[in-house]
């Protein structure tokens, strides 16, 4: 048995817990009201799995029972998870989601064991200890971004990831589909996207002034089925999914694929392949009738794929030369009554605010999209530090906050010359741990516009999983607790409890197949070889 002390993100309220407790075994039976069917589903599947339990269903108010209720007076993503001693568990939702929040806890309190794909070993039993949880989430917005268009991940990396994020209360996947190295999702209108826009030449490995260069292609898409089937897998685990099309920059293999998307009174758009290095790219969209009817149209498909409530359009890092250099654009910024080249993104992103708005979506995007003027509406991506997300919600718009000097994972973790391809600044665990996503100059009414917060995990140093799960983890699990818990000011914040807690919670992401980075020194398991999971050992059961 585990402490409710080892929980990670860390909970509100523990009341207890006692030496006595509740055991699982094969008669243990699951019942859920109404509304809790995903997460009787994520049960049976993954922790009955697991543990070697069949969790067959129950009775209401029988014991030896899991039960799964809802109650509305409760925070829709908060949970009340009881264990009583000899009777069975009982996990509260104020919504369905709130009641899956619970089901991770008990998992994590049934220890390691239970993040594993099956039985490490037969008539092993599991019990959690009598106690009172009550706890809810901080922020509405607890994001992982995942650039996949510098590197593809599959689909079942994609669905992995997502099971990931659940394991530690994440709610919100920001797919980050295309950009000038690829695009990723399949637009039935405009085949070539993926036909011509999902592949370049050869890959490049590093960063900086002395990559490696491979020549290989690379590339992949997701068909329109596949995403669906990313976001029905979300769903299940009340993660919501927020897909980005970049523009109208970081568009290149767009242009590769359409040239007529381009600046074609500047450059020869024909002769433009998908961009094989990184960087910002100076190939820009063009601001015509034509390139907004075409984005409107993958849109379109957009909308059929992802129910969410956001959609994500880039707007950052517009590379403005060919603008400045281009004759049609110049009198299409006359034309449109504009000061300058920001001005005319600012139209840009504001037409696409009113389409979306026409829909019942909202638009959000990176906080370039202030410059020249905030298209009403639109929420804000903060990345390059505090101060748009400041301006934004002083001018009454909603912010997600993810500056890169605290939450960019592919950021080096570690000063060390062995450190793989150390990209900018050393960002540790405790850096991100002390992340704090409201700014102390917001007034209360100002903070309220500040939906949460989001770690971004840009791939261009990451060729494959075992790169991405290093630059993300154990930091996620950091940011994971800045998300969800109420935790005091930066400064005060107890780091070395984290690491205690942090000390199991290696367990857990070794069961799980996570390739972290490691910690200094050796974890507590690692000087006791053989020791598999905490499953009970000398504590009475069910007293």
């Amino acid at each position: 048995m585990t402490s409710l002390a080892e929980l990670i993100p860390a909970a509100r309220s523990v009341v207890g817990p006692t030496p006595c407790g509740f055991v699982f075994g094969p008669d243990t039976a699951l019942w859920g009201a109404a509304g809790t069917d995903s997460t009787q589903r994520w049960l049976r599947a993954t922790l009955g799995a697991a543990l070697g339990l069949p969790l067959p269903p129950g009775q209401e108010g029988a014991e030896n029972t899991l039960t799964l209720r809802l109650d509305d007076t409760l925070d829709p993503e908060g949970y009340r998870l009881k264990v009583t001693t000899g009777w069975g568990v009982e996990i509260t939702g104020g919504g369905p989601a709130g009641v899956f929040w619970g089901a991770q806890s008990l998992r994590q309190l049934l220890g390691p064991d239970a993040f594993r794909r099956a039985p490490v070993a037969p008539d092993v039993q599991y019990g959690v200890r009598h106690q009172t949880v009550e706890d809810a989430p901080r922020f509405r917005w607890r994001g992982l971004m995942l650039d996949v268009a510098r590197h593809f991940m599959t689909k079942d990396g994609v669905l992995r990831y997502l099971d990931l994020m659940a394991a530690h209360k994440l709610n919100v996947f920001h797919f980050h589909l295309t950009d000038d190295q690829g695009w990723r999702v399949e637009i039935k209108r405009y085949p070539r996207l993926t036909e011509v826009g999902s592949w370049r030449a050869r890959t490049k490995f590093g960063h900086g002034a002395s990559p490696l260069w491979e020549e290989k292609p690379h590339g992949g898409f997701y068909t329109q089925d596949d995403i669906r089937e990313i976001v029905a897998y979300a769903a299940e685990r009340h993660i919501t999914v927020v897909p980005e099309i970049d523009v109208p920059g970081h568009s290149q293999a767009a242009i590769a694929a359409y040239p007529e998307l381009g600046i074609t009174d500047v450059i020869d758009t024909t002769s433009l392949t998908v961009w094989d290095s990184w960087g910002i790219s100076l190939n820009v969209l063009a601001p015509t009738d034509n390139t907004l009817r075409f984005y409107e149209g993958v849109f379109e498909e957009l909308l059929e794929l992802f129910p969410s409530e956001f959609i994500h359009i880039g707007g950052d890092e517009c590379a403005k030369e060919q603008w400045r250099e281009s004759s049609f654009v110049q009198a299409r910024i006359e034309e449109l009554g504009l000061a300058d080249e920001d001005e005319l993104q600012s139209w840009f992103i504001g037409h696409f605010d009113k389409w979306l708005s026409a829909r019942g979506r909202r638009l959000i995007g990176w906080d370039e999209i202030l410059e020249g003027g905030l298209a009403e509406g639109a929420a804000v991506s903060s990345w390059r530090g505090y101060a748009a997300g400041i301006a934004a919600a002083r001018a009454g718009h909603d912010v997600v906050m993810c500056p890169e000097q605290q939450v960019y994972l592919d950021y080096r973790q570690d000063a060390g010359a062995d450190e793989p391809v150390p990209i900018a600044y050393v960002r540790t665990l405790e850096d991100v741990y002390r992340f704090e996503p409201v700014p102390p100059e917001l007034t209360p009414e100002e903070a309220a516009h500040v939906l949460g917060a989001q770690a971004n995990v840009w791939t261009e140093v990451m060729e494959d999983q075992g790169r991405v799960d290093y630059q993300t983890f154990p930091r996620l699990a950091a940011f994971a607790e800045v998300a969800w818990s109420a935790l005091p000011a930066p400064a005060e914040r107890d780091f070395a409890d984290f690491e205690r807690r942090m000390a199991l919670h290696y367990e857990r992401l070794d069961a799980l197949g996570v390739g972290y980075r490691p910690p200094t020194g050796p974890l507590p398991w690692q000087q006791r070889p053989g020791v598999l999971g905490r499953p009970i050992e000398g504590t009475p059961p069910n007293r």
